[in-house]
């Protein structure tokens, strides 16, 4: 299981529950609504392409560390089967009910991030009329503001963990759990598993992780973005300081488009620059070794 296997059934869901192509295609029979489905387009768009690097951020931390649960797991399995041959804590068959708990994120999780996100995309985008010009560092204010009612920074509530820790796996009560008169070991086994990872992904170094990746995200989004917003020949010889972020604005009406096109390359299951990126930084492979660590120790095995 690997984070760019995942990737297009995360981009299909999106792109399901978020179908903007409908409504481009609305557009080109010049309905009476016109206006009306350009509005929807706005929200729908800008939702679609921030909920795609939401979930592509969250599903690059909680696979790294689902799968380096596991291997501290098997690691301690391949010890102790070398000893005496006991009971191995995750064989086969436990890893893959585990590893199938991500599909939380990608059904009931990813519908309630979409809602929660296109809220937010209404409360910072509804306002602004299709012929408003933004520049791109604008644009990144926008996206900011976003960020802000979605991570409940806007708050005054601080809560010890990161409250995207709700989209990422069910609530304690899992269905699992809920059948606990017919449990068999390995359901026993799952429940552990899932447990040490709840308890992993409200820690406060998961937050730190998943904000910078999701920092990451953001800024890689602007970068892709921004060579739409290259001045043009004209600009640069009417304005000499035209190179900066703030120089070049174009209609919102003009940046929906845009925005809408952005799902395929954060959600591409060719190896893009966005995942390749979050792989990447030293934030998300100290916090995967360090997960490895804490549960390849004999230690344990006494829990």
């Amino acid at each position: 299981m690997t984070v760019l296997s995942m990737l297009p059934t995360l981009r299909d869901a999106l792109m399901h529950q978020l179908n903007s192509e409908s409504l481009t295609s609305l557009l080109k029979n010049r309905p009476a609504n016109k206006l009306e489905i350009w509005e929807d387009l706005k929200i729908i768009s800008f939702t679609r392409s921030i909920v795609a690097v939401y979930s592509t951020c969250m599903l690059v931390v909680l696979l790294r560390v689902q799968l380096n649960i596991i291997g501290g797991y098997i690691y301690l399995d391949n010890a102790a089967l070398c000893k005496n041959g006991t009971t191995p804590l995750a064989p086969p068959e436990v890893q893959q009910q585990y590893l199938s708990s991500i599909q939380h994120l990608l059904g009931d999780g990813l519908t309630e991030l979409i809602t929660i996100v296109k809220q937010a995309v209404h409360k910072v985008f509804g306002s602004i009329s299709l012929k408003q010009t933004l520049s791109l560092l604008e644009l990144e204010q926008k996206f900011k503001d976003i960020r802000e009612v979605v991570e409940h920074k806007d708050s005054d509530h601080i809560a010890s963990y990161s409250p995207l820790c709700h989209y990422l796996m069910p609530d304690e009560e899992n269905p699992l759990a809920s059948q606990a008169c017919g449990l068999t070991e390995r359901d026993i086994a799952t429940i552990k598993l899932l447990n040490e990872t709840r308890d992993m992904l409200e820690s406060p170094d998961f937050s730190t992780v998943l904000s910078t990746c999701l920092n990451r995200g953001f800024s890689r989004l602007l970068d892709n973005m921004a060579e739409f917003f290259r001045p043009t020949e004209k600009d640069l010889s009417q304005n000499s300081s035209v190179n900066s972020l703030s120089s070049v604005s174009l209609p919102l009406a003009k940046i929906i488009p845009i925005i809408n096109g952005q799902i395929h390359s954060v959600c591409s299951e060719t190896p893009s620059h966005f995942v390749q990126d979050l792989l990447m930084m030293e934030q998300v492979k100290d916090f995967a070794a360090n997960v490895y660590e804490a549960f390849s120790t004999p230690q344990q095995l006494e829990k």
